[in-house]
């Protein structure tokens, strides 16, 4: 069933069990809000027509929910308007709103921000950072690449980055990168950032090239 799943083209396949339970790492809060609950702004993009979108994950967007600055849902950013999840984690939420601003930046939750100019795919042993809105910016490095995570109740997602930066509820969504590159968005993990654990990130090239986005 395992290679069956994988595909006719996998390599060498290995399962890994990892301590705890997995989670899509979704709570109430602050950051961006749909309905009742909170995710973490991936990155900001836009396509050849110059319109401007933020890449997050699709279990938050799964649905396809409007979006809003605050939990009160008084200032609206736009709607979703495309969603994968499950097999992916991506989704792309629309800035309908035009008095936002909206930087090509990834926020480091020192007073200063990270100027993203391109995407690439991570590599397994690369320092990484990611920022979050629960968390804030926390390093690593990569584990591995093209893991498959059950998330229960039916919802599997492959083609994963596994690193052991650590996250916690509302963190998914949130920016993986390297630098001044992009390389992923915060799908879910175990563990937390009391005692660590382990964490998946959804590869953003896939997002932006199945969107037509950039980064910038």
């Amino acid at each position: 069933m395992l290679a069956r799943a994988a595909g006719a083209h996998a390599g060498p396949v290995r399962v890994e069990r990892t301590p705890g339970t997995f989670d899509k790492l979704i709570a109430g809060g602050d950051a961006i809000h749909a309905g009742d609950w909170r995710c973490s702004a991936g990155f900001n993009a836009r396509n050849a027509k110059g319109e401007y979108f933020i890449v997050t994950a699709g279990h938050c967007t799964d649905g396809k929910p409007p979006w809003y600055t605050t939990s009160n849902h008084r200032t609206k950013i736009g709607k979703t308007v495309g969603s994968s999840f499950p097999g992916n984690d991506y989704g792309l939420i629309r800035y309908d709103n035009r008095s936002l601003k909206h930087p090509g930046t990834v926020n480091l939750y020192n007073g200063s921000s990270r100027d993203i100019k391109k995407a690439a795919n991570a590599a397994v042993g690369q320092k990484v950072q990611r920022s979050v809105s629960t968390t804030g910016l926390r390093s690593g490095k990569v584990t591995g690449l093209n893991a498959t995570v059950n998330y229960g109740g039916g919802d599997v997602v492959s083609g994963l980055v596994q690193t052991n930066v650590c996250a916690e509820p509302g963190d998914s969504g949130g920016a993986l990168f390297s630098g001044t590159t992009a390389l992923g968005l915060t799908s879910g993990g175990s563990g937390d950032c009391s005692s660590g654990g382990t964490t998946f990130f959804q590869p953003v090239k896939e997002a932006l090239s199945k969107y037509k986005v950039n980064v910038y």
